[in-house]
């Protein structure tokens, strides 16, 4: 019998742009944190065991914040540490490097709690609804590797996802007709303005239309345990090929993982779309818009109008 799905948050950021620790900020109708709403669709949708990736650094208000209402949504809670040191053999931390190795690097250092089953991956600070979560617990529930890994991606609608108070950065999605990610370009300052959404290479000097329905990843993943081994082999020669250039800031992103294993034909990514709209704090002024929309959410009955849990 297949493992059951387990969900796996990446709470290690401290979130530099907005300034101060997301993950536990207040933004519901009874105080509840962007990630209890997470919590909420993801128990709902039959996810039952939850790992928090996080630093030590937070590790006490992080608990005491998250953890304990996570425990009492139902969930079982494991938690791993993205550490600067955990690193493979033959490889220190560069002098005065004080920046996390990435979002792969999260996944690996999160091996022993993920154990053997198969996963789903979101980020600490988004809102994503409920039917995301949905479509990759089902997912992941009724698919198992074959000659290729069988591995998903709830893709957002980039209308359903743009700040109204800043450029965004996301990844632009190409399917083929199977609805398997063909490619994901990441795509760093995109804007809506009066005609529509487009976004900009050079810094605003020039600009570029984006369709309001194109698919963007927005970081909801779901990926059967081959995942991690693939990451695990990538990461030795990403390190050897980037300290050398850019030591205090090189990253290993989990998508690069996923490119590499597409590139190598060992992979098939679903592309599953959701026509939820996200929510996010990039911004400070973004704050207000959601916690109105939240308040909103709640009175039309998508969530409890008192506590959640």
């Amino acid at each position: 019998m297949q493992t059951k799905p387990i969900l796996v948050v990446m709470a290690a950021g401290m979130g530099s742009r907005y300034g101060g620790l997301k993950q536990i900020d207040p933004v519901g109708p009874s105080g509840e944190a962007i990630l209890d709403y997470s919590l909420y669709d993801a128990r709902r949708a039959g996810f039952k065991t939850v790992v928090f990736i996080i630093k030590h650094e937070i590790e006490q208000a992080f608990k005491e914040a998250v953890g304990a209402r996570a425990v009492r949504a139902g969930f079982e809670v494991r938690y791993a540490y993205q550490q600067l040191e955990k690193l493979p053999e033959g490889f220190t931390v560069p002098e005065g490097r004080v920046k996390p190795w990435g979002t792969a690097h999260a996944i690996l250092v999160a091996e022993e709690a993920i154990g053997d089953a198969p996963f789903a991956v979101i980020n600490a600070d988004d809102y994503y609804g409920p039917q995301g979560f949905k479509l990759i617990y089902d997912y992941l529930s009724t698919h198992a590797d074959g000659d290729r890994y069988a591995w998903a991606m709830v893709g957002f609608l980039l209308g359903n996802t743009v700040s109204t108070n800043g450029s965004v950065s996301r990844g632009v999605c190409v399917t083929d007709e199977s609805r398997n990610l063909v490619s994901v370009t990441e795509r760093t300052c995109i804007e809506p303005y009066a005609d529509g959404i487009h976004y900009s290479e050079d810094g605003g000097k020039s600009w570029a239309d984006l369709p309001a329905d194109c698919v963007v990843s927005m970081n909801l993943w779901g990926f059967t345990p081959a995942y991690v081994q693939e990451a695990k082999a990538g990461f030795a020669a990403f390190l050897q090929a980037s300290l050398p250039v850019n030591p205090m800031k090189c990253e290993y992103y989990l998508p690069t993982v996923v490119t590499n294993a597409l590139e190598a034909g060992k992979a098939d990514v679903h592309v599953l779309t959701s026509a939820d709209k996200w929510h996010g704090i990039t911004y400070r002024e973004d704050k207000p818009e959601l916690v109105e929309a939240l308040k909103k959410m709640s009175e039309d009955g998508l969530y409890p109008v008192d506590r959640l849990f």
